[in-house]
């Protein structure tokens, strides 16, 4: 028989880990070899282990899943990330894929869907819940408007780095948890700020949180002060 699949789960939920470790030892292709309550553990144990698929949640209590999932494909490009995550949102998801992640499963849909992900992610593939596909599909038909506003004039004048760097930002993230992120410094995180800024014609962190809340980049609930 094959070897098993190695999985590691992030997610600061113990209960919730507990049942998606139960989905995936249903399945003899996979085994949980580790779980963790927040992105350093899982960061750390993911070294330990070379788990072949990481299993990440977005929000965590240190860093949000996409800044997980670009250290764990920074640092090991062979292993594979899969986000799961309460949210649906299409900006969630295209930052995903953009942050190195192959796949995204909704929790509410895991018992259907996680191990078909798993089949795909650990194999190099592509996966979408298909319940975020309809509803992707179903956001794209009925919000015409989103797309002009995503095209606004100062946003498109800032540089790929400035956009991912700005959003961040927005989100709440410490220039010192952007840099770690990004492996660079923080005086750049700082200039970067500041372009973005001046470019943007805003004067202060509330304000940019507004800008970017008004183009729907950003979930406004999920801002942390």
């Amino acid at each position: 028989m094959a070897q098993k699949k190695k999985v590691i789960i992030i997610d600061d939920h113990p209960l919730f880990r507990e049942g998606l470790k139960a989905i995936i030892e249903r399945d003899r292709r996979f085994e949980v070899v580790g779980e963790a309550g927040t992105a350093k553990e899982g960061i750390d144990m993911t070294a330990a282990l070379s788990p072949d698929v990481v299993l990440v949640d977005i929000s965590l209590p240190d860093l949000n899943g996409m800044q997980v999932t670009r250290k764990l494909r920074g640092m090991y490009p062979h292993i594979r990330v899969m986000i799961i995550s309460m949210h649906s949102k299409i900006d969630y998801i295209v930052e995903a894929f953009q942050a190195g992640a192959l796949g995204y499963v909704v929790k509410e849909s895991a018992a259907e869907r996680l191990i078909q992900g798993l089949v795909a992610v650990s194999s190099g593939e592509y996966f979408l819940d298909s319940h975020i596909s309809h509803a992707v599909v179903e956001k794209l038909m009925q919000s015409p408007v989103r797309e002009a506003q995503i095209n606004d004039a100062e946003y498109g004048a800032l540089t790929p780095r400035e956009q991912e760097i700005m959003r961040m930002l927005a989100e709440g993230t410490s220039k010192r948890e952007i840099a770690d992120s990004l492996c660079i410094s923080t005086k750049t995180v700082e200039n970067h700020r500041a372009n973005i800024m001046k470019k943007l014609g805003v004067h202060s962190t509330m304000e940019l949180v507004r800008y970017a809340a008004r183009l729907g980049l950003i979930d406004i609930d999920l801002w942390k002060e």
